[in-house]
């Protein structure tokens, strides 16, 4: 850990890393200034987003007053949106084919049951695309039956019913489009391509991932020899496995100097075993590994019971059975949603699964330990901000992984 890694934070720059999303990233700015307004008018202190002037990387600088302290943060997206709308841009057939392929992957290699020791919560959000697109399969061919049906109840000659038959499949069809067409109501679409991408590798990264994950490194690597006081890098949901991976290529690089800024590692919501399970994750299981065991950085692992689609309290590494001797990180903490939003808060969100995936990143509205924007813009760095701070009793869940091999 970088000797400055305890003094006050002036200057900062921040990495966002986002899951596995294909929206642009205006989309975090505008998050950023909607939920970062909001949290200062309920703690009190000040927040202000600036447009960001240096070439590079989507971002947006952030001038804030916080414990009075004035601190400037560039915040940036490190985005591989394009690389997700490539591989969610399948026909209907073809969907149907990965929904075939990735539930071979996780049920045969036993991935699946070993998820299920974990958290109930994630894996029901991982078969829900599953069951949801097999309805809407149903509905389609019910639809279509039904027409068939109804227009030869009183018989007619063989060509009437070969029509009839066409006209059915056209029906069948037709549902099958208009579910498509209407996935941002039902996100089976979505969650069917999200966790087809892993399993189409069975965990190892494509090519194209791999030279983003490069890109994304050398702009940390340059943050990490200028004159700001902390790096941190944010791995949100599936970014927290790519960050993984990127900062251990950096620190085996020796891209970390001793005497430069503090390091510090946010995952957030991570969905890590859904990866690392994976009988070809050699990569990431290696990082795991040899990640929390650093010196260089202060690593903070953050999630809550309260949202369904991550794995929450879950040491990613001690769960993907690679923890090595004196491991160090990450340090898990609970973000708590039950506790830090207010009960009128929390009725409104509870079943809103989507949306608690993301409250991390947004404003609570009876904060506790966890602040995201005192976090990227505040005074202190990762490392002061969890000094001395118990963290949360991790599940105790190992299950023997037959893929825990850490060879590349």
């Amino acid at each position: 850990m970088a000797e400055n890694s305890e003094q006050t934070v002036k200057m900062r720059r921040v990495f966002y890393i986002p899951g596995y999303d294909p929206i642009h990233p205006r989309r975090y700015r505008e998050l950023y200034r909607k939920e970062g307004t909001e949290q200062a008018r309920i703690t009190g202190y000040d927040i202000t987003l600036r447009p960001k002037k240096t070439k590079g990387n989507y971002g947006w600088n952030v001038a804030a007053h916080i414990d009075g302290v004035d601190v400037d943060a560039q915040v940036e997206v490190l985005v591989w949106s394009d690389i997700v709308r490539v591989s969610m841009s399948n026909s209907i057939l073809a969907t149907y084919r990965q929904l075939v392929q990735t539930a071979w992957v996780y049920i045969g290699s036993g991935a699946l049951w070993r998820l299920m020791q974990l958290r109930k919560g994630p894996v029901i959000a991982a078969l829900y695309p599953v069951g949801m697109l097999l309805v809407q399969l149903v509905i389609a061919i019910l639809s279509g039956v039904v027409l068939y049906q109804a227009l030869t109840y009183f018989g007619g000659p063989a060509w009437f019913k070969g029509i009839i038959g066409a006209l059915g499949v056209m029906l069948a069809w037709a549902v099958l489009r208009w579910f498509k067409k209407n996935d941002g109501k039902f996100f089976a679409y979505y969650l069917m391509h999200d966790y087809a991408f892993g399993a189409a590798t069975r965990g190892a990264n494509t090519p194209a991932l791999e030279r983003r994950m490069t890109e994304f490194g050398e702009a940390i690597a340059e943050a990490l020899i200028s004159d700001v006081d902390e790096v941190l890098v944010v791995g949100h949901s599936s970014g927290a496995h790519l960050g993984v991976s990127i900062l251990a290529d950096l620190v085996r690089a020796g891209r970390v100097p001793a005497d430069g800024p503090a390091l510090g590692f946010l995952t957030l919501g991570q969905v890590v075993p859904m990866v690392s399970f994976l009988r070809d994750a050699h990569r990431l299981r290696a990082d795991l590994r040899y990640l929390s065991q650093r010196e260089e950085l202060t690593w903070i692992d953050v999630t809550a019971p309260g949202d369904g689609c991550a794995f929450a309290l879950c040491d990613p590494v001690a769960v993907s059975s690679v923890a090595p001797e004196g491991k160090k990180w990450p340090l898990v903490f609970s973000a708590a949603f039950t506790q830090s939003l207010s009960n009128k808060r929390w009725k409104e969100l509870r079943w809103r699964f989507f949306r608690l995936h993301f409250q991390y990143l947004c404003a609570f509205d009876a904060p506790k330990d966890y602040d995201y924007f005192q976090i990227t813009a505040g005074p202190h760095s990762l490392a002061e901000r969890y000094a001395g701070r118990p963290a949360s009793r991790s599940r105790i869940v190992t299950p023997v992984n037959k893929f825990t091999s850490t060879a590349p």
